[in-house]
């Protein structure tokens, strides 16, 4: 269960997050949606934990994974050691298994430059899922892919949600991505004091 009490976030005298409170409940998709500059990456930076500034309250599992907007990988790590490094626990034919999962079997000695951006965009997600997270948190994970690519991941990703069942928030300006994995859609729009939610 995510559990969100925002009373404000401010960048200096600059109000940038109002009173914000939703809860995502497990096994349950929410789709974040506003303008460019909103504020919505700010709002998942403090869900995730990264950003503690604020005023109020978030309530999160300790099992959580985040899918950046860019895959985020380390390119002197090879594919199969990306998904290992945070997740050192993992014995290599989980991992491997995952990475068939997602579509990258026989790629785990390749390095993320001999990559494509759609199977960059598919390793950042097995390291998302491979931990079976109690919270997923995704900040438009399919923007910059051709159309054929992202619905192919738009797709996976949808499998993978229904098999591990996370409390899951994701950021998008595509309706169609919000229509297909989310169960219901918050929209974030620019108030007096910074901004607020509407269902």
């Amino acid at each position: 269960m995510i559990k969100v009490d925002i009373q404000s976030k401010s960048f200096g005298a600059v109000p940038v997050l109002g009173a914000i409170r939703f809860d995502v409940s497990p096994s349950h998709t929410v789709a974040l949606v506003g303008p460019s500059g909103v504020g919505k990456s700010t709002l998942l930076r403090i869900i995730s934990g990264i950003d503690t500034d604020f005023e109020g309250a978030v309530t999160r599992p300790e099992n959580q994974a985040v899918v950046f907007q860019e895959p985020t990988l380390l390119p002197w790590r090879s594919t199969l050691e990306n998904l290992r490094i945070i997740h050192p626990e993992l014995s290599k034919k989980r991992a491997l298994d995952m990475l068939e999962r997602v579509g990258l079997g026989g790629a785990g000695a390749l390095f993320p430059g001999q990559l494509s951006l759609g199977q960059q965009r598919r390793l950042s997600l097995a390291r998302a899922f491979v931990g079976a997270p109690e919270m997923l948190i995704m900040d438009e994970p399919f923007v910059s892919l051709d159309p054929e690519t992202a619905q192919i991941m738009l797709t996976l990703t949808k499998e993978l949600i229904a098999e591990t069942r996370p409390a899951t928030l994701f950021v998008t300006h595509d309706s169609r991505e919000a229509d297909v994995l989310a169960d219901r859609v918050l929209r974030l729009q620019t108030g007096s004091q910074g901004a607020i939610l509407t269902a």
